[in-house]
């Protein structure tokens, strides 16, 4: 916990399900980059990763499965003045919280995302890094992997995250851009390459954008979670 009563506390909020091999080093580098609080939400794991997240230094809540409503369930469990929402595969620089507290100094900054370091060598993940960047730059878009970040009291404004099976992150986003501008921190928040490693690089970025092609259609969320399984799952 910070000893600066004055600077904003972070709740760092990790949504987790069959995650034992990745929890640990997410509430812990949560705790050194500055956290007043790490929730680990927990979707109904049938391993360790509970008990890992304990050990750790988080507090774990229980929560039905779907990133959405685990984020949501954390969010109303955290005590903090700013929410930053963390994949459980991912974890942050040392620098995350005084980089989000000198951000958050500006009272028009409402929140952000973070610059990306994808753990793994090749220029096609460097290419991926920038433009997840530009994105948020030009676009006012983050998604979850980024790191994305709020006040508590905007995040309760926008009603959170919308409690569906994919995509939260994007229609939160959808809300947040209306009404502010997101920062974007040079972290790097540190983003696991398992997904891509798993299916190409190449292969796993042309099955996003045919996700997020055919939400721009109208195709429903829970249509499009069938066509992207679980880390688990796989």
């Amino acid at each position: 916990c910070m000893s600066d009563e004055s600077a904003p506390r972070i709740s760092f909020i990790i949504p987790a399900l069959n995650e034992a091999a990745s929890v640990q080093r997410a509430v812990e580098t949560a705790i050194a980059a500055g956290a007043w609080e790490v929730i680990v939400a927990d979707g109904g794991s049938d391993d360790k990763t509970a008990e890992i997240a304990t050990e750790a230094g988080a507090r774990v809540i229980e929560s039905p499965p779907g990133r959405a409503c685990q984020q949501n369930a954390g969010a109303k469990a955290a005590g903090g003045d700013v929410l930053l929402f963390q994949h459980a595969d991912n974890w942050c620089d040392p620098a995350t919280g005084e980089q989000i507290r000198a951000a958050l100094s500006n009272a028009n900054v409402q929140g952000g995302a973070f610059r990306q370091r994808i753990e793994a060598d090749g220029i096609l993940f460097r290419w991926l890094e920038w433009g997840n960047a530009a994105r948020v730059r030009w676009r006012n878009m983050a998604y979850g992997d980024q790191g994305i970040f709020l006040r508590k009291t905007f995040f309760d404004e926008l009603a959170g995250f919308p409690e569906v099976p994919l995509m939260e992150d994007l229609l939160l986003m959808q809300q947040f851009r209306r009404h502010s501008r997101p920062v974007l921190l040079n972290g790097p928040h540190h983003v696991s390459a398992r997904r891509w490693q798993r299916h190409g690089v190449i292969r796993q970025t042309l099955r996003n954008w045919r996700i997020l092609l055919a939400h721009k259609m109208g195709t429903p969320p829970e249509e499009l979670a069938h066509r992207y399984r679980r880390h688990d799952q796989q």
